[in-house]
Parts: C-alpha cells; structure tokens; sequence
C-alpha cells in the first residue's frame, strides 16, 4: 500500500467578503503552506470592494459595529487552538480577543467623547461629530503577527471605515485565519480585505490609488519604502499614519490615537426655534 501523501492547504487571499486566488495565480510557500500572492491586480480589486462596502458600514449604528466587533471576539476566542497550532502564543491570542472587546466598546463613546454641542455667539445650534474617512489601507506589523494585525484593524473599522490589509509576508497564516474568522463574524463583506505577499508590490499600488483616503504605514521597517508611500499617498492628499517606532510596544494601553486619526468632524449649524 503506498504512503498517503497528504493534502497541502492553500491560504487564499480575502476581498470583499470571499477567498479568492491571486489573479496571477502565483503563491510563496510558508510552513508548508502554499499562500497566495497578491498582484497589483488584487490590490485594485480589494480597494473597489472597500469603496463598496463603506456606505452600509459607515451607515450602520456605532451600537451594531460593537456588536459585529464583539462577535469577532466570540469566534476568535472560539478557535484559539487554530492559532496556537499555527505558532501564536496562547498569550497573544488572549489579548487579540481583549483588544477587539475593548474597540468594540468604544464604537457607540467615541462620538460622544469626540463629538458635540459648540457654543457660538447667535441664534445657533453648532453641533460636531465625527465621520469615518472611507478607504484605509493598512500595513500590518511583522510582530506580533496576531496582536499587531488587530491593533491596526480594529481601530479603523469601528468607527465605520473600510479596510486594505497588506499582512506581513514572513507571518501571513495568522492573518488569513483570522480573516476566516472575520468572514463568520456578521462583518459585511469588503469592510476588511486581506492581500498576501510582497509589501514592495502591493503597498505602493495602495498608497497611489486614488479611491484610498488613508493608509497607515504602520508595519512599514524600510525608510526609503516609507518615504516613497507617503510621496504616492500625496498625489490625493491621503492622511498618512507614520510607520511605528522599532520600539512600539502593540501590547501595551492602545489609546485612541488610531481611531481618532482615521476620523474627519463634520460640523452642522442650526437656527434656533422662536
């Protein structure tokens, strides 16, 4: 009887709610793993499926994002031994669930924390509140794969962003399981896509587009790479996130920098009842 040759799984990549291949075709091998690899094509792709999900994500009551957000917590904590097995500390998963609970409640305080009544000399109601920035293009951080990749998601999409993730190429197995999990958490789809492969490839595609409104560098090690992303984000005057110091520490208190820096305030002016 012949040795059983066992089935070698393929980790695809997630854009607009469904696991595509790359359009090339192509895949890099990663813990005997094959994992795709994404194309300038498939970071096109994933930037129109982000602009197409941002109405009904941005439309979508802060109290139903925590919800979604939380239920992401619930199927993460559920699958924790999937990411042990796959080389993650039992730790990290620990406080990646930790992290998206405490996003997921500040979907429905930001506004109120961030938001309000101004007072202005007449006869006026002057409110301001804060609105999502629409498309984010995000470079995840190498370490900690699983910690670092929420510490740069979560914050953007609760406050009703959509999201490009360019995951890590030396840690992509995390990111793509935890996009299985997002695509079994009530999350619509194209609120967050997940390109594999070659940061050098996908992220100046990304950085360029003209759809994207932000993008955060803050997995980006290379200061020439840095540089050249934040000259191609300026083509649309995109907000650029700095890449994070070496010493950044993603376990530590979050705050709300990353939540607040991917928000615009829109300020509405009232006349006053007689």
């Amino acid at each position: 009887m012949s040795e059983r040759v066992a089935v070698r799984k393929t980790y695809k990549l997630f854009i607009g709610g469904k696991f595509p291949r790359s359009e090339s075709g192509r895949s890099y091998l990663v813990q005997d793993s094959n994992v795709s690899l994404a194309s300038r094509k498939d970071a096109r792709d994933a930037v129109v499926a982000a602009r197409a999900a941002v109405k009904g994500w941005a439309g979508a009551t802060a109290y139903n994002r925590g919800q979604i957000l939380y239920r992401v917590a619930e199927m993460l904590e559920g699958r924790r031994e999937q990411f042990v097995a796959l080389g993650v500390p039992g730790d990290e998963v620990d406080a990646a669930v930790d992290r998206w609970v405490w996003y997921a409640g500040w979907a429905d305080k930001l506004p109120q924390v961030y938001g309000g009544a101004n007072p202005v000399a007449g006869p006026y109601f002057n409110l301001s509140a804060p609105e999502p920035t629409g498309v984010v293009a995000v470079v995840a951080p190498a370490s900690p794969a699983l910690l670092g990749l929420v510490s740069v998601i979560a914050p953007a999409i609760v406050t009703g962003n959509t999201v490009v993730v360019a995951a890590s190429p030396s840690a992509p197995l995390p990111a793509v399981t935890l996009a299985e999990v997002l695509a079994t958490s009530d999350l619509p789809g194209g609120v967050v896509n997940l390109l594999t492969g070659r940061i050098t490839e996908t992220a100046p595609t990304l950085a360029a587009h003209l759809d994207v409104n932000a993008i955060d560098l803050a997995g980006v090690t290379d200061a020439e790479l840095a540089t050249d992303l934040e000259a191609g984000a300026a083509e649309n005057l995109k907000r650029v996130l700095r890449p994070a110091p070496a010493d950044h520490d993603w376990t530590g208190d979050p705050g709300l920098h990353r939540m607040t820096a991917l928000l615009e305030t829109k300020t509405v002016w009232h006349p006053k009842g007689v």
